[in-house]
C-alpha cells in the first residue's frame, strides 16, 4: 500500500471515529435552567438522535463543582410514548442538581406555559365520593376502566389488528404496493441503548462526556406506561436504583414484564403514586405487597395520575425524585429523612401518605 492510501486510510478512519463522538446539534434551556446550583440545558445530539438529554450547561464546572463525575439516569416516558415533552421539567430541575439524564424520544422544541395548562390533571384534594368517570387534561381517565371496557376496548384492538393485516394482505398482492405502518412504539431495550451510548461517550476522549459521567452511579426512572420499561431493564446490574412515577405492573402484563420481573430486581425502589384517584394506584399497591426482600418506600399523594409535573419546575414530584437520587447515588444521608422519617414527612409533606420496609 503507497503512502497516499495510507494517508487516505487513516483519514477515513479518525472521520468514522470522529462521528461516533458526542456532537451537540441543538439545546434550549427551560425554567431558566432549574432551581439547582448547575443551571441545565436539554440538548440534542447528533450521534443518538432517538434521545434527548437533560443536563448540566457546564459540565467540567458541575464535575468540579459536584466534587466528582456526574451520576446517570436513564428514563422512559408516560404512555410510552417518543417524547418527554411532559417531564420537561422535571428533568431539568433534577439535571440542575448535577446529573446527566438520558430520555427516550427525539429533541424537540418546548413551548410556553399554555402547553403545561393542558396537560393538567385533577385539582388537589378533589376527590369524587362516587366513582363517575373524569378525564384528566392529557385524556387518561382518572379512575381504572371496568373489566366490561376492558374487554371491549381488547375486542377494538383485535379488529383492528384484524383490519390492518387485512390490509397489508391485500397490498402485498399489488406491484410494488407499500403496507400501511405499524403503529410506532417505544421499547424498553432504548434505555440500555442510552446508557450503552454515554459508557461509549464517557471513554472517548473526543466527547464533551469524557471522564464526565460515573457510571457507577445509575439510575433508570419511568413514568406510567414508562415505569413498566423500567422494570424490563431494572435486572441490568449496572441500574444501581430505580424511580417509579404513577406506575406498577401490579397483576398485569406490558412492555414484556409481569409481576414475575419483581422477582429479577436487585436494587432499592422507590414509588411517588398520586394516591387513589391515580389510575396506577392499584399496581403500585401490588407492586410493594409483591417485592419482599428489597428495600422500598411508596408515597401518595393527592395529585392523580398527573402529579405535580406541570407546576413550576417540576413541582414536589422533582424534589422527592432529586432527593431520593441525591441518597441512593451521591450519598446524601440527609435526604433520606423524607423517606425514612416520619416526623419530618409530617411536618414537610403533611398531605403525603409513605409506607416502606425492608430498611
Amino acid at each position: 500500500m503507497n503512502s497516499k492510501k495510507i494517508i487516505a486510510s487513516v483519514a477515513a478512519v479518525a472521520a468514522s471515529c470522529a462521528i461516533c463522538s458526542a456532537q451537540t446539534v441543538k439545546s434550549q434551556v427551560i425554567e431558566n435552567g432549574g432551581t439547582g446550583p448547575y443551571k441545565s440545558i436539554a440538548v440534542g445530539d447528533e450521534t443518538l438522535p432517538t434521545h434527548i438529554i437533560y443536563r448540566p450547561n457546564d459540565l467540567k464546572a458541575a464535575v468540579e463543582k459536584n466534587g466528582g463525575k456526574l451520576p446517570v439516569v436513564v428514563y422512559a416516558n408516560g404512555a410510552c410514548v417518543n417524547n418527554s415533552l411532559e417531564m420537561s421539567r422535571l428533568l431539568s430541575e433534577v439535571a440542575s442538581y448535577g446529573y446527566v439524564l438520558i430520555a427516550i424520544g427525539p429533541y424537540e422544541e418546548y413551548t410556553d406555559e399554555a402547553f403545561y395548562n393542558q396537560w393538567r390533571g385533577v385539582v388537589k384534594g378533589a376527590y369524587p365520593s362516587t366513582k363517575e368517570v373524569l378525564v384528566m387534561g392529557n385524556g387518561e381517565r382518572v379512575f381504572a376502566y371496568t373489566d366490561e371496557e376492558k374487554a371491549a376496548q381488547a375486542e377494538a384492538r383485535a379488529a383492528e389488528r384484524a383490519a390492518r393485516e387485512a390490509a397489508m394482505k391485500k397490498a402485498s398482492k399489488k406491484k410494488n404496493a407499500t403496507p400501511p405502518p405499524m403503529p410506532f412504539r417505544t421499547y424498553p431495550k432504548q434505555m440500555l441503548e442510552a446508557l450503552s451510548w454515554i459508557t461509549d461517550q464517557a471513554a472517548d476522549k473526543n466527547s464533551e462526556y469524557y471522564h464526565m459521567v460515573d457510571l457507577d452511579k445509575v439510575a433508570a426512572m419511568g413514568q406510567s406506561c414508562g415505569g413498566a420499561q423500567t422494570l424490563a431493564v431494572a435486572h441490568d446490574p449496572r441500574i444501581k436504583t430505580c424511580v417509579m412515577l404513577n406506575t406498577g405492573i401490579g397483576e398485569n402484563s406490558m412492555q414484556g414484564v409481569d409481576k414475575n420481573c419483581l422477582e429479577s430486581l436487585h436494587t432499592p425502589m422507590f414509588y411517588m403514586i398520586g394516591g387513589p384517584v391515580d389510575i396506577a394506584y392499584k399496581n403500585a399497591q401490588g407492586d410493594y405487597d409483591n417485592i419482599k426482600d428489597l428495600p422500598i418506600v411508596m408515597a401518595n399523594s393527592l395529585d392523580g395520575h398527573s402529579g405535580t409535573y406541570y407546576e413550576k419546575n417540576g413541582g414536589p414530584y422533582a424534589v422527592a425524585a432529586r432527593k431520593w437520587l441525591d441518597w441512593q447515588l451521591k450519598g446524601k444521608v440527609g435526604e433520606s429523612a423524607m423517606f425514612l422519617d416520619d416526623e419530618y414527612e409530617a411536618k414537610f409533606y403533611p398531605a403525603w401518605t409513605f409506607v416502606r420496609k425492608n430498611w
